[in-house]
């Protein structure tokens, strides 16, 4: 889940000392005493983390056929460490020990350098994670793994966590809305777990993890710093608890979905560690088709069926349009958006009065605003209106995560930005259900505030005015053709639209060798497809075939044979 309003951070510590402290002086003693030998000093060390060991703990689920899964939990920290310092000077010890040496006219040239051991490299910061392992279900190291996490970027593994995937999940409705509080917490029929063991990771400065002692938490806010100390986590983890035999997977959601683009090619060219799939749910690999910036008209096309969605939900279309079904709906606006609305924003000024009317009535009738709406704002109408205006009269907006959901105006009238219902329709729940669960249930505790969403600002998407990790999720599907790839899309998203994700799997140009190695799967559902029961049942049976699929692929030849 999740892309953030972003605030610069607030907070500063002032350190206040006493005039003699400042100076460094002690207090004299009193006359009646002698003064005391000072202690002798200790070398300083440089400043250590020692977390302790991950708590295990025994659990077991009914599954939905009646048999029962025993598995345990594994919750707490992998300390991730820089060896480069450590590799420099191991480098500096070998170039002196090899021209101190006498030359031996026998022996072989030495290399100047020697192994590193990499538990001593310097910390640099501690990742939490919680991780499932099913019992009893044969050889471990040959079960299919999955690492999932959320997006934000500043968000916690929180909501995959205990919404979808986990066996444990916050109670919610069967339509996916809270209940009265306190939350509470119930056996996750639609469990992954029976399929593949999971870890759920918490990105650095999110949940409990956090940098070490002395390291600048700035140093992980960016696309490249994310993925390297994220792709260094999973690669730690799988050689810890010997799972490189173990088909590999990764589940992210949201920005999830651009680290887990970026990892699936940071893995193969950093570790040689090639994904046998990955899921991208809610997906956003190029920033261009969401963002509504000056100059780029590409999102609004690309939005416009995700506004009928919405519209077709809360009855506020023409009646030949709302006994539509959905499906039947969203082909009419697809077709509309990728031919005359896309030809006439390219066009600007150049439409005749005529011209620009005929598409403003098409765009009203699609979205159930006025027509005199879209003249007024030359046929662009923004996510952020959208969310008010589409229920204006009622004094309502929208949930931008999920359309479906409404709240109550706290400037009515106003175009000004109001919080998200949808948001805080899941906030409470599952934050309360997290507390409880981490204490009770994983017998972990921690004094520490779980960050479900932290402030990572100013976070470093990328040098150019838009990031795009299309290029580096098919540089992997080339080197790796095994690789699987299910994009999933809730049709009541408004923060990563279906329409714009599978605009962008289609533009990436991939070779007819890989090209079915994309599916797309949709969702009666918004961002967090799996907060209501349906979507939630048919994601998990989605998956299961997905892992099937990736993992009953034929022999690909690439060796030329043909040898005469």
């Amino acid at each position: 889940m999740r892309q953030i309003s972003l605030r610069e951070p607030a907070a500063l510590l002032i350190l206040l000392m006493s005039g003699t402290m400042l100076l460094g002086q002690a207090p004299k003693p009193s006359p009646s005493e002698s003064p005391k030998p000072n202690p002798p000093a200790k070398a300083e060390k440089p400043s250590e983390i020692e977390p302790p060991p991950p708590v295990v703990t025994e659990h077991s689920l009914t599954l939905p056929d009646g048999k029962r899964l025993r598995y345990k939990a594994i919750t707490g920290y992998l300390v991730l460490r820089d060896t480069v310092e450590e590799q420099n000077k191991a480098q500096e010890e070998a170039t002196e020990e090899s021209e101190d040496a006498e030359p031996e006219a026998t022996s072989e040239p030495k290399k100047d350098e020697k192994p590193v051991d990499p538990t001593k490299g310097k910390p640099k910061a501690q990742v939490f994670f919680v991780a499932y392992v099913a019992e009893d279900v044969g050889d471990p190291a040959a079960r299919p793994l999955t690492f999932a996490f959320n997006g934000g970027p500043g968000s916690s593994s929180v909501w995959l966590h205990l919404g979808g995937l986990g066996p444990r999940r916050a109670q919610l409705t069967d339509s996916g809305e809270a209940l009265p509080p306190p939350s509470k917490l119930v056996d996750n029929e639609s469990t992954w777990l029976p399929k593949t063991d999971l870890v759920f990771i918490d990105p650095v400065g999110t949940g409990y993890s956090r940098p070490a002692p002395g390291e600048d938490a700035k140093q992980f806010w960016g696309y490249k710093e994310d993925i390297q100390s994220m792709g260094d986590f999973i690669r730690l983890w799988t050689t810890k608890y010997g799972r490189w035999s173990s088909p590999k997977f990764i589940a992210g959601e949201s920005y999830g979905t651009t680290r887990a683009a970026g990892l699936s090619n940071y893995l193969e060219s950093r570790y040689g560690l090639y994904l046998n799939g990955i899921v991208l749910i809610s997906s956003v690999l190029n920033f261009q088709a969401i963002d509504f910036s000056s100059g780029n008209d590409q999102p609004y096309p690309l939005f416009l069926p995700s506004y009928a969605s919405a519209a077709w939900y809360h009855k506020k279309l023409s009646p030949d349009l709302q006994q539509l079904t959905l499906p039947d709906l969203l082909s009419k606006v697809e077709q509309f958006a990728e031919n005359d609305y896309e030809r006439a924003l390219s066009r600007g000024d150049r439409l005749s009065s005529d011209e620009k009317n005929a598409v403003a009535a098409q765009l009203a009738r699609f979205t159930g605003l006025t027509q005199q709406r879209f003249l007024q704002l030359s046929l662009r109408e923004p996510d952020n209106l959208f969310f008010n205006d589409l229920l204006r009269d009622q004094n309502r907006s929208l949930g931008r995560y999920d359309s479906r959901y409404t709240g109550i105006r706290s400037y009515p009238g106003t175009d000004r930005e109001d919080s998200d219902p949808s948001d805080e329709a899941v906030d409470a729940p599952f934050t309360s259900a997290f507390y409880t669960y981490v204490r009770q249930d994983l017998k972990y505790e921690s004094e520490l505030p779980y960050e479900r969403v932290a402030e990572v600002h100013p976070w470093l998407f990328s040098r150019n005015k838009y990031l795009d990790v299309a290029e580096d999720l098919k540089k992997a599907m080339n080197r790796n053709r095994y690789l699987k790839v299910m994009v999933c899309c809730g049709y009541y998203d408004l923060a990563t639209p279906y329409f714009a994700a599978e605009s962008v799997v289609h533009t990436m140009n991939l070779d007819p060798a890989v090209r079915n190695n994309v599916t797309l799967s949709f969702y009666g559902s918004g961002h967090m497809v799996y907060l209501e029961s349906a979507s939630r049942k048919k994601l998990q049976t989605d998956f299961e075939q997905f892992v099937d699929s990736a993992l009953s692929m034929e022999t690909v030849p690439s060796a030329s044979r043909d040898v005469k």
